[in-house]
């Protein structure tokens, strides 16, 4: 019931769910460690949470693969009846948005309160909207009647691919959480997810949603833990059929050898990005500035595909520069439950030193840094909203993924030329062109080698819209119908006309 849910939330307000969930149920984890999560607004523990390793890991494959067998409850339930269960699901999470939105503001650092700004409270909005649309399709995935010269009749069915291990980031725990749940739920697979050390208490919490929705145990099981233990296990696990991982590029090549090395299971990899923004002479100045703002600083720039390579045409670069260094002075950092604060702090101490080594790098090796470039206050891991000019295409700002609230801007001439150089990289996520010459704006499109190309706009997601990326930035695509390719196999049937 709605009273006793909040009454649950009531309680994890002081104590959270620190559990793991496999096969139904919430249990600690075999080893009895535990990690802590830290509060990155006040460095503070928030709790300890029980860590996964390879014990853990076999005992959430073996309920998986328990889940999936033939004539198990999942695998005998129609269609229709997984949609029903993914449709109560999203509802049970809206309507404890606002509490699961609060525990993604406490672990994770983003803004809640402000309306203006991208908040804990926008990523629940677009967690329900993901598995209402995934499950739309979980009856509607269906093969093709193929003709062929034999006398024969030939179909092919889209089967679920099976036991599925789905490693999750930080950064938009929920979220990404939705994305490789709609998915595997709407095909008939199962699954394992490894969510971050750094941010593990909101997946938990929708843990106890899944069983309230009536899921059979051992279809979803959550595992908290570090990549080198339970992540790892699961990438070598004979039993694991597919790994999807979310996470950096170092991280995937590990994801890639680790499947090559087992059983060759699927895998499916969004990694890390360095992408373009082309800010063409052409532009209505201040709406170009605010989709810049938009493209690196979202989500405290700790986002894959932020524009964190800027590209300004010569006209207009000094203009442009010195609106984006209002823009940036003008951002609010504090605590996510002000209603004026428009930038939390970094996840951790560990992304925080990372990106304070940045921008001292960005200075030593001669960039020009316009504001920011430090540390704000003197509690919480909240970085500066820093803007550095005159980037040089090989400084280590340039071609490194930063993952924090740290704008390079570079100055070009022509199309050519910035084409040439945008593409002049081992990623190929994402990319944005602010052009009026929209005839000019396709042509540059067409011609980037990334997974999206966003013209007039930055960050705009749609879970119809598929996502991915290019080179170095993984294989595979997530969200839309192109999304449950990944979770399924094709299988032919060839049937003789002639024959009894």
């Amino acid at each position: 019931s709605t009273q006793s849910t909040w009454g649950l939330f009531a309680v994890m307000a002081q104590t959270y769910e620190t559990r793991l969930f496999i096969n139904g149920q919430f249990v600690n984890s075999v080893s009895g460690k535990t990690f802590a999560t830290v509060n990155p607004v006040t460095e503070e523990v928030i709790a300890h949470v029980q860590e996964a390793d390879k014990a853990d890991v076999d005992l959430a494959v073996n309920a998986a693969v328990a889940a999936f067998r033939e004539g198990s409850a999942w695998r005998s339930m129609p269609a229709t009846g997984r949609r029903d269960l993914m449709l109560k699901l999203a509802d049970l999470i809206y309507r404890d948005r606002e509490q699961l939105a609060r525990l993604e503001s406490l672990d994770n650092g983003k803004p809640f309160a402000n309306a203006q700004a991208y908040t804990s409270q926008a990523d629940l909005h677009l967690v329900v909207q993901c598995l209402r649309y995934y499950a739309g399709w979980a009856d509607k995935i269906q093969g093709k009647t193929i003709p062929v010269d034999s006398n024969n009749v030939v179909y092919t069915r889209h089967e679920p691919v099976g036991v599925c291990a789905q490693i999750i980031p930080w950064n938009f725990p929920l979220l990404m959480l939705a994305w490789k749940l709609g998915p595997v739920l709407a095909t008939g697979c199962v699954t394992i997810v490894k969510t971050s050390e750094k941010t593990p208490l909101s997946a938990l919490a929708v843990a106890h949603l899944i069983n309230e929705a009536g899921f059979p145990p051992g279809v979803v099981n959550i595992l908290s833990g570090y990549g080198p233990t339970a992540g790892a296990a699961l990438a070598q696990h004979m039993q694991v059929d597919k790994v999807a991982f979310t996470g950096s590029t170092p991280v995937g090549r590990l994801i890639q050898r680790f499947a090559a090395e087992s059983n060759l299971k699927r895998v499916t990899l969004e990694l890390g990005g360095k992408s373009p923004l082309i800010v063409f002479d052409d532009v209505n100045l201040d709406e170009a500035v605010a989709v810049a703002q938009v493209g690196l600083f979202l989500n405290q720039g700790q986002c894959c595909c932020a524009s964190s390579r800027l590209f300004v045409q010569d006209t207009i670069y000094d203009a442009f520069c010195a609106k984006v260094v209002e823009g940036a002075r003008s951002r609010v950092l504090g605590s996510p439950n002000d209603p004026n604060v428009n930038q939390g702090p970094q996840v951790d101490k560990i992304q925080f030193d990372k990106i304070i080594g940045y921008c001292n790098s960005g200075v030593a090796e001669g960039a020009r840094l316009l504001t920011g470039g430090a540390r704000h206050g003197d509690q919480g891991y909240f970085v500066q909203p820093t803007v550095f000019a005159d980037v040089g295409d090989n400084m280590t700002i340039a071609k490194e993924e930063i993952f924090g609230p740290v704008m390079s801007i570079m100055k070009f001439s022509t199309v050519d030329e910035v084409i040439q150089r945008a593409n002049n990289t081992t990623f190929g996520l994402a990319a944005g062109v602010l052009c009026r010459d929209i005839g000019r704006a396709l042509r540059v499109s067409n011609s980037l080698r990334a997974g999206t190309v966003w013209i007039n706009t930055y960050n705009s997601f749609d879970a119809a819209q598929p996502f991915g990326g290019f080179k170095e930035s993984g294989h595979g695509r997530e969200l839309g119908e192109y999304g449950l390719a990944n979770y399924t196999e094709v299988k032919s049937v060839v049937i003789p006309i002639d024959r009894n």
